[in-house]
């Protein structure tokens, strides 16, 4: 079971993400992960071809995908049909609460969708909406669509974004891996019948 994580990371945050994805990857037992930089992806476009999942993920940039990821989502014009029927999941980061980090999710989804994959959302129940909630939630900034990271803009990416958010995206990384399973075994289960 392949899965590949693909991200553009600005000033080193949105990789403690990636980093965090992909160990959720690897907690599931029969899976490989490979991370790769999103400059660097179309040098290994066979990886993401043989790949059962792709997670993105990218920094929001004035409400959007970084300029260097959406480079990357460019170049992917190159491979179209290569990645139907994969399944696919996102993640961001940026140093506001919201930073209109939803429209972000929404680009990758988007994505995704043009390339015929599979959205996997992050299935976990929002956290931080509660009086007796906090910052340390799992799911503290309420996504749905992926899993979203704060980090304080004056911080380094070895404070921020906080462990709430990092266990997050682990999460992110463990879901994908169990949904790429059971979409595995249901194509052999089933075959060419559908």
């Amino acid at each position: 079971m392949k899965i590949v994580v693909v991200y553009h990371s600005g000033s080193g945050h949105t990789e403690v993400l990636a980093r965090a994805v992909a160990r959720g990857v690897a907690d599931v037992p029969g899976t490989e992960v490979s991370l790769l930089r999103a400059r660097d992806a179309p040098k290994h476009w066979e990886t993401l071809r043989d790949a059962e999942a792709i997670v993105f993920g990218a920094p929001t940039y004035m409400g959007s995908v970084s300029a260097e990821f959406k480079h990357f989502m460019e170049w992917s014009r190159e491979v179209r049909g290569q990645w139907r029927d994969k399944l696919a999941a996102g993640f961001t980061n940026s140093a506001s609460q919201s930073g209109d980090k939803l429209n972000t999710l929404v680009d990758l989804a988007v994505f995704a969708a043009q390339h015929g994959m599979y959205w996997v959302s992050l299935g976990l129940k929002a956290g931080n909406n509660a009086s007796i909630a906090g910052v340390a939630d799992i799911n503290r900034l309420g996504s749905f669509l992926g899993a979203m990271a704060q980090s304080n803009a004056d911080q380094g990416p070895e404070l921020t974004p906080p462990a709430s958010d990092v266990r997050t995206a682990e999460l992110l990384g463990q879901r994908v891996a169990g949904a790429a399973q059971r979409w595995v075994a249901g194509r052999e289960t089933l075959g060419d019948k559908v």
